[in-house]
């Protein structure tokens, strides 16, 4: 075989390699939303008659290892045979999961933040026609040696009333893999970290295997308690 020949053959093999990587790469750290899930909503004040509202996030998603990024779809829909009205949607990160931007929402002030969250945005959707949704873009990290949770409230324009809460629902995994690029977490599932030696690391916060929703997410849907929503503990 001539050296010429050779050489090509060499190249075309190292070409296909790095092609493989690469694409093997960009799988890795990609989001698998899935579809969507009202997991951990509940009904919370009376909606105008005829209409519904409830909250979608997805079954899973994917944070990368390295920059702790992840993204989240968050879906508000009327599943009633009437127009909603001018409502709000909340987005909300509790403990290991911070939201960092919702695209087309403003970002809630620390004061009007529930107890125990970290970070909140304010979404306008208006009103939602019978049968309509509206889908929002949310960018978030996620500590994966820590628990981390996302609530998603339903509010009038005023926020005095909460027709729908999803949450605090937690995002987490049994199966953690901090060596891999990614780790996907599913919708629903208390975090189990590990360090990267394969150490199981203590839970944060109270024993979830009891509080399935954790304490935060007890407080906001006891029902009898102050209120489902921090709005009602604050004068308007």
């Amino acid at each position: 075989m001539s050296s010429r020949r050779t050489t090509t053959i060499a190249g075309s093999l190292l070409t296909a390699s790095f092609s493989a990587v690469m694409i093997l790469s960009c799988t890795a750290v990609a989001d698998d939303t899935g579809p969507g899930s009202s997991k951990g909503g509940k009904a919370v004040d009376e909606a105008p008659a005829g209409v519904k509202l409830t909250t979608q996030l997805p079954e899973k998603i994917s944070v990368d290892n390295s920059s702790q990024k992840t993204a989240i779809t968050a879906t508000v829909k009327n599943e009633g045979t009437k127009k909603s009205g001018a409502i709000r949607l909340l987005v909300v990160g509790f403990d290991g999961l911070q939201v960092k931007n919702v695209k087309g929402c403003s970002a809630l002030a620390s004061a009007d933040l529930p107890e125990g969250s970290n970070s909140g945005f304010s979404c306008a959707v208006g009103t939602l026609a019978a049968g309509k949704s509206k889908s929002y873009d949310v960018d978030a990290t996620f500590d994966v040696n820590k628990s981390g949770k996302i609530c998603l409230p339903v509010q009038d324009s005023a926020g005095k009333k909460t027709f729908w809460q999803q949450g605090p629902v937690p995002f987490g995994t049994s199966n953690p893999s901090p060596n891999a690029p990614a780790t996907p977490l599913l919708l629903g599932t208390d975090n189990k970290p590990v360090a990267p030696g394969g150490d199981e690391l203590p839970k944060t916060g109270v024993g979830s295997d009891v509080l399935p929703l954790g304490a935060a997410g007890a407080a906001l849907l006891s029902a009898g308690a102050a209120g489902l929503w921090w709005v009602r503990r604050r004068p308007q």
